[in-house]
Formats: C-alpha cells, structure tokens, sequence
C-alpha cells in the first residue's frame, strides 16, 4: 500500500495572516518586513541583505551626523521634525481657504470651500449661511483627504471672497485662494 502523504505545515505572517509566500502580494508588506527577516530568512533572502544594507548605511549616517555636530558648539540642540512612517516630513497646515469650481454634466457647477475650519468657523453654520446669501443648497461633506469641507450648488466664486471675509473677520483676504486650472491662485 501507498503511504499517506504528510500534511504541510505553512508558517503564516504575524503581520498580516497570510502565508509567508503571499506576504510580498499582501497590502501591508512593509509591515511585514522585519517580521519576515526575523522568522522566515529562507523565503525572502534578498530581504536580509537589504535590511543588512540599510543598517549599515544608518550606522554611517549616524558617524557622519556625529563628526559634523561635534564641530560646531556642542550646546545647540538638533531641530525636533515629525517624521511619518516611511520617512516623509509631516507638514504643518497653513491657515488657508482654497475654493475650487467643479463643473458636472456640462452646465452645472459645484463651488467647493476647504479650510474654513482652521479659522474656527463652524462648518455647519458656514453652509447654512452661505444656502441662504446665495439662495442654492450648501452642505457639508467629507472631501477626498477625510477633511470636512462646504459644497455649494452653483458658480458662487465672484461673491463668495467678498462674503466670506465679511461675515468672518477672522478670515483675512490674503488667506483665500482660488484653485483654477489645477493652480492655486490668491484671491486678492
């Protein structure tokens, strides 16, 4: 008789459950790097020389960074960066009003204002007055960044600049900006 063939055994990611095989297709592989060097070496070895490299250029950049501050005066402190994952620079957000005019169906037009908020203006207070000084509908909707922002039905960008810092002193003109043709162009 034949004999029973023996039951794989699959060593899944503790990042992301797959198997190990499939964790390169997954969609959190960067998370599941230093797992993977640490208990799969064998399936991703191209991974542990990467990681060997990438330690070593950091070691270098550390002496680099150590022999250039001990130049200087040994009292000033480096800058404090946020840093976000993946090394890119957090910036910080500008106090700014950016209305933008998006055309639908041809004729019909949807006047969009962000950034009302960092100025302590109520979003919802903001919509209600612009619906009623401009007589369409205004509300407030979650824009593609997950920011809050004003929708307005029809082409109200000629009064909107003028309205705005009337009724919301806090808002300077200098601080509106008009998005035309994928360009921000100031208000003023």
């Amino acid at each position: 008789m034949a004999e029973k063939p023996e039951a794989v055994k699959v060593l899944y990611c503790g990042e992301c459950g797959l198997p190990a095989e499939y964790c390169e297709f997954g969609p959190e592989f960067e998370k599941c790097k230093p797992w993977l060097i640490q208990n799969a070496p064998d399936i991703y070895p191209d991974l542990l020389k990467e990681s060997s490299a990438k330690e070593a250029d950091k070691v270098s950049d550390q002496l680099q960074s150590t022999s250039i501050s001990a130049g200087g005066s040994s009292t000033s402190q480096p800058e404090e960066v946020k840093r976000l994952p993946g090394g890119k620079v957090k910036k910080k957000d500008r106090k700014e009003v950016v209305i933008e005019k998006v055309v639908r169906n041809k004729r019909k037009c949807i006047t969009t204002v962000k950034g009302l908020e960092l100025f302590g203006v109520k979003l919802s207070d903001a919509s209600k007055k612009l619906g009623k000084k401009f007589a369409t509908g205004a509300s407030v909707v979650k824009g593609p960044t997950e920011k809050e922002q004003i929708d307005v039905q029809g082409d109200i960008a000629y009064d909107i600049v003028e309205f705005l810092t009337d009724t919301w002193p806090d808002v300077p003109e200098s601080a509106i900006f008009f998005i035309e043709d994928g360009k921000k162009v100031p208000a003023a």
